[in-house]
């Protein structure tokens, strides 16, 4: 069918809302109809027969959970309608209109949206094209993503939807998860199929910024501003205009860092370290973290009103012993790349290797499976890799293992609990001891009494 023979009904309970729609589809479709009230969804369904209806989330003014919208799709399947739902929600709710999916509806769309969005999501339901079938699902998701983000577990089917919903908006975006599980290429693929895909994107290591360096590499810097600033530089704001900045590890910043970004995010400028000029710059701002909310949310770590800059929507990617059979998929997919880079025949995994990997927790998430993987490829003579072929990594056991075993040995446990910190301040001394109560220093002569 196409949309102009289409009969659409929106409700929704904003009369900005509903004029613009109206607006926007009066010349494309064979009739429009709408309601601010979801209470007459019953009677209208009885009146006539809808293509597509348009149902916002949210209604109750003092209530925005998105549970009312889930409620009337629920009615509206209840009363057997042969319309496609897509659900209108805010960026803050896209879990709930993820939830929406599975509850039926045929999409969902967010707001503010762009026109030609929701035109080709109107036509896509008109025409009649499904949804959600899992071959459908994994063309989304190679659609949406580079070749080494796969999934096809729902944890991360979830993930492509979203990708595929917040990418084309300016939504800041905070991307949760632990080390390895591939913050940085979730963060890729939303640039990727952003409205800013041909600009730049620059990714910047936050974690790792001391704080005599944190000004001068994010906003930049005016020759002669401190003794090694020999020339005028600009930052990774100024670099990223235009297109995205990634913000890793940004749950490892000061607090004094925190306002300093607080102010830029908030005024749309920068200021180079030693000029008083503000330089305006136009930005999509990501941010990742293996730092959970909560933690982050705690007054003495993390500034709130930071929190709420940057989370305007937030992505957990789930650690790969959560992903079911998605870590045979990565295994399958590493041992092609490798097998090819290494110039060995194509390689199988028998039944023993892949109970191996699927009964093994992956401290180290992808990154681990992938290093594994690959020296198995390197050290294997034959054409199958067997369980005795993948070796898991001592550094991600050795840790957790010392503290367990040894809790009644002072020494040991002292060097297991440095080892653990530095791992989660990645390398970063100063932050390491920071945490650990000791001067750098003694941080020092600790390393070299544990030979570490």
């Amino acid at each position: 069918m196409q949309l102009k023979k289409a009969t659409v009904l929106v409700i929704d309970d904003d009369p900005d809302v509903l004029t613009a729609v109206r607006l926007l589809l009066r010349p494309l479709v064979k009739e429009i109809v709408v309601d601010k009230k979801p209470e007459n969804i019953p009677s209208l369904l009885r009146q006539q027969a809808f293509d597509v209806i348009l149902l916002d989330m949210n209604f109750a003014s003092s209530i925005h959970t998105g549970n009312e919208g889930i409620y009337w799709l629920k009615e509206i399947k209840r009363l057997k309608s042969e319309a496609a739902v897509i659900m209108i929600t805010a960026y803050g709710h896209i879990d709930l209109a993820i939830r929406s999916l599975k509850e039926g509806a045929y999409d969902f769309v967010v707001k503010p949206w762009h026109n030609e969005k929701l035109l080709a999501t109107l036509q896509e339901a008109v025409s009649g094209k499904e949804k959600g079938s899992s071959a459908s699902a994994q063309n989304t998701a190679n659609s949406l993503i580079g070749p080494d983000l796969l999934g096809e577990s729902e944890a991360m089917q979830d993930i492509f939807y979203k990708i595929k919903k917040v990418a084309p908006t300016d939504a800041n975006i905070l991307i949760l998860g632990e080390n390895g599980t591939g913050k940085e290429l979730i963060a890729k693929a939303i640039h990727q199929h952003s409205l800013r895909a041909n600009q730049p994107f620059v990714k910047v290591d936050v974690g790792a910024l001391t704080e005599s360096l944190f000004e001068s590499e994010l906003f930049g810097h005016k020759k002669g501003a401190f003794t090694d600033a020999r020339e005028e530089r600009a930052g990774r704001f100024e670099a990223a205009d235009k297109g995205t900045i990634f913000l890793d590890e940004i749950g490892n910043i000061s607090l004094q860092q925190q306002a300093k970004l607080l102010s830029v995010l908030q005024n749309r400028q920068v200021i180079r370290v030693g000029s008083n000029e503000p330089i305006n710059v136009d930005v999509r701002l990501l941010c990742a973290t293996n730092v959970s909310l909560n933690d982050l949310a705690s007054d003495a770590r993390f500034r709130k009103d930071l929190i709420y800059r940057i989370n305007t929507v937030e992505i957990v990617v789930p650690p790969l012993r959560k992903r079911g059979n998605d870590i045979i998929l990565l295994a399958k997919h590493y041992i092609n790349i490798y097998s090819e880079k290494y110039l060995k025949p194509s390689l199988e995994l028998t039944p023993k290797a892949m109970e191996k990997l699927k009964s093994y927790s992956f401290p180290g998430n992808v990154r681990e499976l992938q290093y594994a993987i690959e020296r198995a490829v390197i050290m294997s003579d034959d054409y199958a890799l067997d369980a005795r072929d993948i070796i898991f990594s001592p550094i991600e056991s050795a840790p957790t293992e010392s503290i367990q075993t040894n809790a009644t040995n002072l020494e040991e446990l002292e060097k297991a609990t440095i080892i653990r910190v530095l791992e989660k301040h990645n390398g970063v001394m100063t932050k390491a001891a920071k945490e650990l109560g000791i001067t750098r220093t003694a941080l020092y002569r600790r390393l070299g009494k544990y030979e570490l």
